[in-house]
């Protein structure tokens, strides 16, 4: 009979279980409604791509302005080639002895001949930049992209940290403007070196900051075709630079005519670019960050919830639906570092490490170098660099559409000696009738293979390093590829037939070293060291 008696425990049970449920054992209420009361945390690509849209008005407006400052660039870079040119000269009347068909004016008694043009045509003609002094001009131009590779590296940084990319491309911008009408009014040659080199600084941050602003707000699946669509602007205003200075035909009315721009930059431009909601994320300013991101679903015509909240990567919870949209959910993961030490213990990275980096100088080199060397060409100056800026767009276009038809290193290799090809052929010219037409003709199809390689380099190089030392490697390929634009101009002060000779032997055994990269094409994009050597030793 005790066995029918309900046992005390049970008794107790009954009267505990209404007031302290387990947690496992929640109804789907209740779930649902502490659901509903915690926003969703979703990373920014998952929001662009689930809420916003990847690429809508918004992310095209955008992106079209910012990317204008890369108009600023070439605008500074490539007035050298007008500033810095060696103008006509011509017999004076009482020029005894003078030879106007002489090569130049080596050799000849000063006060025999005169430039054509006037004294104040080009810092060649003022400062007397010839003959021993012609080194000079290409001193300056050296220090010019010098001042480049300093600006990068100092801007890269500022606009991660408190600057922000708006706020460092509003400071180049600046810098630009000011120090470009300064250097108008450089009063000898050491003080235009010192300009020059001041403008390199802030012109070394222009595209970088450009590029990284104009691409942050776009989806993942669209960034790097807009990445690659950047390099249009900058052929453009090489184009837009030639006009300017067949206009303004004294070096001092065209540097304050190219540095105008900036100014017309910051005033009408920039007042309607917005920071990167991704700097703000990091920042941790996620009020201002939802507040782009809003208006970014709002002019795309999409709707944005009110429980949907940015995140960082790291605090997106792992089982949200979003979570697959996000480059990766470290929640339980260490965090994985790496360092160029750690590429170049690798016997996989580091030889890959060597080869970018000797690649990127060399393209370089023939890449500023053909730019550069139109003063050499003894054709119509302004139609050349007009050629030479429309040359590199359809080269952007070809090489985008065969990237993923042929693949990276195919296309490096050929790209590289099709320039090669017709630099040598250029080198074998002379600069007499028709023969100074086909070396010009040389010198843009060089340019157009070159521009091809420059195009899927900084894709290819990215490729070819694992996440944790992705950064460092392509920061050692922008090194070299400065430094390549510094040694250029001294390639070009060379003269004559044989700075196409250089240029085509820098591009052939570019393409020479590229047979040893492997192919990246369909390739799993690594993350970490270990994991690349044992995904590539299979």
């Amino acid at each position: 009979m005790s066995s029918a008696a309900p046992p005390p425990a049970s008794h107790d049970d009954s009267l505990h279980s209404p007031l302290l449920l387990p947690p496992p054992r929640a109804t789907a209420a209740g779930g649902e409604a502490r659901a509903k009361s915690e926003p969703e945390k979703v990373c920014i690509d998952g929001m662009l791509q689930k809420y916003c849209g990847e690429f809508g008005p918004w992310q095209l407006r955008h992106f079209v302005l910012t990317s204008l400052a890369w108009a600023l660039e070439a605008f500074h870079t490539m007035v050298m080639i007008f500033a810095d040119r060696e103008p006509a000269w011509r017999c004076t009347a009482a020029g005894q002895g003078c030879d106007w068909a002489a090569a130049g004016v080596c050799g000849h008694e000063p006060g025999s001949w005169e430039w054509a043009e006037g004294g104040g045509s080009s810092t060649v003609s003022e400062w007397g930049l010839v003959c021993g002094e012609k080194y000079k001009v290409g001193l300056v131009q050296a220090l010019f992209f010098g001042g480049c590779m300093i600006g990068a590296g100092t801007f890269g940084h500022l606009s991660d940290s408190f600057l922000g990319r708006k706020g460092s491309l509003t400071v180049v911008c600046i810098l630009n403007a000011i120090f470009g009408c300064l250097t108008a009014f450089s009063p000898d040659y050491w003080t235009y070196c010192l300009l020059r080199f001041i403008t390199g600084f802030s012109t070394g941050g222009v595209g970088l900051c450009a590029f990284v602003l104009s691409t942050e707000p776009i989806g993942p699946k669209k960034r790097g075709a807009a990445g690659m669509s950047t390099f249009y602007f900058f052929s453009c205003g090489i184009a837009l630079l030639s006009g300017i200075a067949y206009v303004f035909r004294s070096w001092r009315e065209l540097y304050i005519a190219s540095s105008i721009p900036s100014v017309l930059f910051l005033v009408g431009v920039l007042p309607f670019i917005s920071e990167s909601p991704r700097w703000y994320l990091v920042r941790g300013k996620v009020d201002e960050a939802m507040k782009i991101m809003r208006a970014i679903a709002k002019a795309n015509k999409k709707h944005l919830t009110d429980g949907v909240i940015l995140a960082l990567d790291e605090e997106v919870n792992q089982n949200s639906n979003d979570g697959r949209s996000c480059k990766d959910q470290r929640d339980t993961k260490d965090v994985m570092t790496g360092s160029l030490i750690d590429v170049v213990k690798s016997p996989v990275t580091r030889i890959r490490l060597i080869l970018a980096v000797a690649i990127n100088f060399l393209c370089s080199v023939v890449y500023y170098g053909i730019s550069l060397n139109v003063v050499n060409l003894q054709t119509n100056l302004y139609l050349n660099v007009f050629l030479n800026g429309v040359a590199e767009m359809p080269a952007f276009t070809i090489t985008a559409l065969l990237l993923d038809k042929f693949g990276r290193k195919p296309l490096a290799i050929g790209t590289q000696w099709f320039s090669g090809f017709f630099c040598l052929i250029g080198s074998l010219m002379t600069t007499h009738g028709v023969w100074k037409v086909v070396r010009m003709a040389c010198g843009i199809l060089g340019i157009f293979g070159m521009a091809g390689t420059y195009n899927l380099l900084f894709i290819y190089t990215a490729e070819l390093f694992p996440t944790v030392v992705r950064n460092a490697a392509l920061g050692c390929g922008t090194q070299a590829a400065q430094m390549g634009a510094i040694l250029a101009p001294f390639v070009v002060v060379l003269g004559g037939g044989l700075p196409f000779a250089v240029f085509a032997a820098c591009a052939i055994l570019g393409g020479i070293l590229a047979f040893y990269l492997p192919e990246t094409l369909n390739r799993p994009l690594y993350d970490t060291m270990a994991g690349m050597e044992g995904g590539e030793s299979v």
